[in-house]
Formats: structure tokens, C-alpha cells, sequence
């Protein structure tokens, strides 16, 4: 009995962690979005939204191959002390967490930074060309739901089928910021 109420617990504390997360990274990604966009170009704008979408799609990637990836395969390249192989395999055994984070958390933000990021420049496009924003705003919304869309389709096609690359590759560079003990 005493166990199901820690796992409870520790359920409860990671729901707590992402939350937290979540509001962090949406707090740090809105205040650039809305201190950098309505003071740059409309191309560094436009740059700026490709990065959100991007990102998005990149996350919803890794997300993927975590989940669909085969630990065995890591097994043997931590054995050769290859960089990122070990944290590869945290990553597989909280394949859940981290499938969450990256296709929740930050795909989710990243999809709401892009439509924020599209509200100015519909704002921007309107206010130095005279635009129509009826017109402008659907399509900019267009535009930003089927790169993502079209984007995440296409990424978890390529996801599922280079699964252990793709995660190696992310296991690779996230050992820069996170070593094990």
C-alpha cells in the first residue's frame, strides 16, 4: 500500500515539474516574442515564427523517436563510453516523461508562439501596407497551421524510421548541458 501512495506522490511532483515548466519557458519565450517582434523587420519577424514552427517540429521529433526508440542499441554504444549513449537510455526508460515534455510542453508552446508571432506580424503587415486583416489574419493562420501540421507529419515519418539517430543525436548534445553520475 505504501508504495502505490509514494508512486502517487512522485506522479504528483512531476505533473507539479511540468507545470512549472511549462509556465517558465512560455513566460521566457512570450516576453522576447513581444519585446523582440514589434521592433525588428518584417523578414526577422517572419525568421523569427519559421524558429517557432521549426522547433515545434524538431521537439515533436524527438518526442517520437524517445518513444519508438530501441534501448538495446544504446546499451552497446555506452558500454564503449560513447558521449550521450547513457543519457540516451534515461531518455528511453522515462521514454513518457520526456515524449510529454517535448511533444507537450514545448510543442505546445512552440504552437502558441507561433501564433502569437503571426498576430503581429498580421498586425505589422496591416498597419504598412493597409492590408485587409480579414484577409491577412486567415492567411497567416493558414500558412502557420500547415507548415506545422505539414511539418510534424512529415517529422514523425522520419522520427519513426531514424528513431536511435535522432535520439542519439539529442542524447549528444543535451550531455553538454546534463551529466550523469
Amino acid at each position: 500500500m505504501k508504495k502505490s501512495k509514494n508512486n502517487k506522490n512522485k506522479k504528483d511532483y512531476w505533473i507539479i515539474i511540468v507545470t512549472l515548466c511549462a509556465f517558465l519557458i512560455s513566460f521566457f519565450f512570450s516576453f522576447l516574442s513581444e519585446t523582440l517582434i514589434p521592433n525588428v523587420s518584417l523578414i526577422i519577424a517572419f525568421i523569427i515564427l519559421i524558429f517557432f514552427i521549426f522547433l515545434g517540429i524538431i521537439f515533436d521529433m524527438v518526442g517520437v523517436a524517445v518513444t519508438v526508440s530501441e534501448e538495446a542499441s544504446f546499451h552497446s554504444m555506452a558500454s564503449k563510453k560513447v558521449k550521450g549513449a547513457r543519457l540516451a537510455v534515461t531518455l528511453i526508460r522515462n521514454a513518457n516523461k520526456v515524449s510529454s515534455f517535448c511533444n507537450d510542453v514545448i510543442g505546445d508552446i512552440c504552437g502558441i508562439m507561433s501564433g502569437a508571432t503571426g498576430v503581429t506580424i498580421v498586425a505589422s503587415l496591416v498597419e504598412h501596407f493597409g492590408w485587409n486583416i480579414l484577409l491577412t489574419s486567415l492567411l497567416m493562420t493558414s500558412l502557420i497551421a500547415a507548415l506545422t501540421i505539414g511539418g510534424k507529419a512529415l517529422g514523425k515519418g522520419i522520427a519513426i524510421n531514424q528513431s536511435n539517430k535522432i535520439l542519439y543525436h539529442f542524447a549528444k548534445i543535451l550531455s553538454i548541458f546534463y551529466h550523469q553520475k
